[in-house]
């Protein structure tokens, strides 16, 4: 037995609640010693979590049709569409971006399983835009559509506007066109994909197609028009270019990718200076993620500043327990978390993206505490964002009390979680082991098998980690001399562990969280035991709101099933102390909160709790401050209890039953808002109505809102007379707007249903989520 270093306690007192400054910025060198992750073909993953959700997102791929993510991409160059378009946001604006990340996701399922029919999926989208290129004639290939003139057509005229000098741009989008840049920078990486994993250089070629007709734009323009671009979402595309620069050698790529570095973001970062505050979250990390790829290309320190830095700080001052970051997809005042939390936290591109610029930064140092941010992130929010169930994707990871994720359909969401969660559930394999050298780091215990072919040398790992602490290492086959170095990575929650050679204690202690063993041999079994003890991490500005954790996993308080409403209050710790509050059950992960109130609660790990309400955060109050707060948590759950009781109809917009009973009706563009925790509907130019029972009064119409929805201008209607004119004004807060409209008499009487009408004259952009009808008297009760 040994005791780990003093890491752990390092990185448990900073990670997700550190400070950033400045020193974290040292710019690494990249040498013969840095560290590469085996390809994907070298990695085979065994019976586990990870194994049944890469089966579960195959079943999806497959199911998913190529031709109809082609449809906007083929009617736009004149060809005819081979399959309907799909719904969701593939019916909108940013449409292409799936196309880009399926076929990304088909050639990593590719490599990561073997499987030919995804490399013939991943191909076959080559072709396809291969002969939309022909006809293009440019190059070009694109799915987005703009309106015009009250008409939809096809994206490409944005472009060509661009061409001409004519850039327009709120911040969100560019010349009235959904973040097109950022839809093309899927495209360009899908085929990039295609043509690493699946070694096809016909996808190379399509990438230098897209790469050359964009490209030629940008060389058209001035610097500060290509910044005045970038100030609209525009993904990875300095990525993209990089990495056509190291494909090809041509420096032409290299100087675009440069050109198209968003300088207003990337240069504070440089340094070391932290203006994420109100910056929507993912639109940057690609930007970062490019800058790293450029400075392993040409040893840039500007671009090795800029990603460390940002790692730094987004890890530390902007991550919650999860790993994950951003509250309505937008960061925060750095370490002020407690108040940011609600059913849009932790989007789940952003922890996709955060976990490539993981890799470049491990790449770089082989540093040991990259990968405990890495297993942190992965464990908690990757893997609770799939449904394995359903192969079905959330949006969000909803981290306040009371609510839980909504899942995507097949065919008629397709956000852009949707598309990266294709791509991070086909590669579970992809940083397990790394190299360097004659060295082999085994960074994660998932079961899986490597085969390092070029050096003779094999290994089986067995394990049903992160569930149970134990993990078996066999080596298959070893090379009889100069059999590489096996490094065991020491995670930083492990604060002490067992480790044997073949029956006989290992007792070194680990260096920089790494054990190291020589003179490996076919044959040689190692078992390691890294015991999952629990702790607590509080919020940086709020050391009283806590959440646990055992082991390498967030657990999380079951407060029931999505389909039934919580009605209860925030559950709460009361106790002198966070520690020593959980008491093991029977089963793996699962813990008695005691000391908890309404009542003791039943505690297991967040990632599997896919279709629960949950509890991630807990406020601990002392005996003496309950008595003072108890009142207040109790009258809440009685009103709420009451208003329950007293309710004569409730619809929960944007869920198909409720919709149906209620008799729902609207124009096209009342989308439902099916990416937040709660599905429900926006309120947009025209209207959407429903039916809602009624009996004699008095009654009352309550209305949920979007708690930032504010400044608007709508209509209600009762059964097609004028009842209230709302602007929902007030400041935007992070919890729901709940708006109470008492229904006159004569509006209800000797009716046993009314139909209420929302209605707008222009767009409003306001979500719109639970009506009900409810007894006053009764509520007041």
């Amino acid at each position: 037995m040994f005791t780990f270093s003093r890491r752990a306690t390092l990185f448990t007192a900073t990670a997700f609640a550190g400070s950033a400054s400045v020193a974290r910025a040292q710019t690494p060198s990249v040498s013969k010693a840095a560290w590469a992750p085996f390809p994907l073909e070298a990695v085979r993953l065994k019976p586990s979590i990870f194994l049944t959700s890469i089966e579960a997102n195959q079943k999806y791929l497959l199911a998913l049709e190529p031709d109809r993510l082609l449809h906007n991409f083929r009617k736009g160059s004149g060809l005819e569409p081979k399959g309907a378009l799909y719904g969701g946001w593939e019916a909108r604006g940013i449409a292409g971006h799936s196309l880009g990340h399926y076929q990304s996701g088909c050639a990593l399922m590719f490599a990561q399983t073997g499987d030919v029919r995804f490399k013939e999926r991943a191909l076959y989208v080559t072709r396809e835009l291969a002969d939309v290129q022909a006809k293009q004639g440019d190059g070009y290939a694109g799915g987005t559509t703009v309106d015009r003139g009250g008409k939809t057509i096809d994206g490409k005229v944005v472009y060509e506007e661009l061409r001409k000098g004519d850039i327009r741009t709120s911040g969100f989008d560019l010349n009235g066109g959904w973040v097109p840049v950022y839809t093309y920078h899927k495209v360009i990486a899908g085929a990039l994909d295609a043509h690493k994993y699946c070694n096809d250089e016909a996808s190379l070629k399509v990438a230098i197609g897209l790469g050359d007709y964009f490209g030629k734009i940008i060389e058209g323009l001035s610097d500060e028009q290509v910044q005045q671009i970038l100030r609209a979402e525009h993904g990875g595309i300095n990525e993209s270019y990089a990495e056509l620069y190291a494909r090809t050698g041509d420096k032409r790529w290299l100087t675009l990718s440069q050109r198209l570095c968003h300088k207003a973001i990337l240069d504070p970062l440089a340094q070391g200076r932290d203006e994420l505050n109100g910056k929507h979250a993912n639109t940057q990390i690609p930007k970062v993620i490019g800058a790293a790829r450029i400075y392993e290309l040409t040893q840039g320190a500007d671009h090795a500043k800029t990603a460390l830095f940002f790692w730094e700080t987004v890890t530390k001052d902007h991550s919650y327990v999860i790993g994950g970051n951003s509250d309505h997809e937008h960061f925060g005042m750095p370490r002020q978390l407690s108040t940011r939390l609600d059913q849009q936290t932790c989007e789940a591109c952003n922890t996709y993206n955060m976990l490539r610029l993981t890799r470049h930064l491990y790449g770089w140092s082989g540093d040991a505490r990259y990968f405990d941010f890495y297993e942190r992130a992965h464990l908690n929010h990757i893997m609770s964002q799939q449904d394995p169930a359903t192969g079905m994707f959330s949006y969000f990871s909803p981290l306040v009390s009371g609510f839980g994720r909504v899942h995507s359909t097949p065919d008629n969401d397709f956000w852009c979680c949707v598309g990266s969660g294709m791509e991070s559930h086909s590669k579970h394999g992809e940083s397990i082991y790394w190299k360097s050298g004659n060295r082999v780091a085994i960074n994660l215990y998932y079961a899986s098998s490597l085969n390092w072919a070029e050096k003779g040398f094999r290994l089986d790992m067995d394990t049903a980690f992160p569930l149970k602490d134990t993990v078996s290492i066999r080596v298959t086959e070893a090379p009889k001399k100069g059999a590489p170095e096996l490094t065991l990575r020491v995670p930083v929650w492990a604060k002490s562990t067992s480790l044997t050679l073949n029956g006989k204690a290992i007792t070194t202690a680990p260096k920089d969280g790494y054990i190291t063993l020589t003179g490996l041999k076919t044959g040689d079994v190692i078992a390691l035991t890294l015991p999952m003890t629990t702790y607590h991490e509080a919020m940086p500005d709020d050391t009283n709101l806590v959440a646990y954790l055992s082991g390498p996993l967030v657990l999380a308080a079951d407060l029931g099933p999505m389909s039934a409403a919580w009605e209860g209050y925030d559950p709460a710790i009361v106790a002198d102390s966070a520690d020593g509050v959980l008491k093991q059950q029977t089963g793996d992960h699962v813990y008695t909160l005691a000391n908890g109130r309404p009542d003791d609660l039943s505690l297991r790990p967040y990632f599997a709790q896919h279709n629960n309400r949950t509890a991630v955060y807990f406020r601990r109050f002392s005996p003496a401050e309950w008595q003072t707060v108890e009142v207040g948590y109790k009258a809440d759950a009685k009103a709420r209890a009451a208003l329950l009781a007293a309710t004569v109809d409730h619809i929960r917009l944007g869920e198909q039953q409720p919709e149906k009973d209620h008799n729902f009706d609207g124009t096209p563009n009342t989308s439902v808002i099916s990416h937040l925790a709660l599905r429900g509907r926006m309120m947009n130019r025209g209207y959407f109505q429903f039916e809602m029972a009624v009996r004699p009064g008095p009654l009352a119409l309550q209305v949920v809102y979007a708690g930032r929805d504010r400044n608007k201008d709508f209509r209600i209607l009762i059964d097609g007379k004028p009842f209230a004119r709302e602007r929902l004004e007030g400041d935007a807060t992070t919890t729901m707007n709940t708006k109470t409209y008492p229904l006159p008499s004569d509006l209800i009487a000797g009716k046993s249903k009314i139909t209420v009408r929302f209605e707008a004259d222009a767009n409003q952009w306001t979500s719109v989520y639970d009506v009900r009808v409810f007894e006053l008297d009764a509520a007041r009760a």
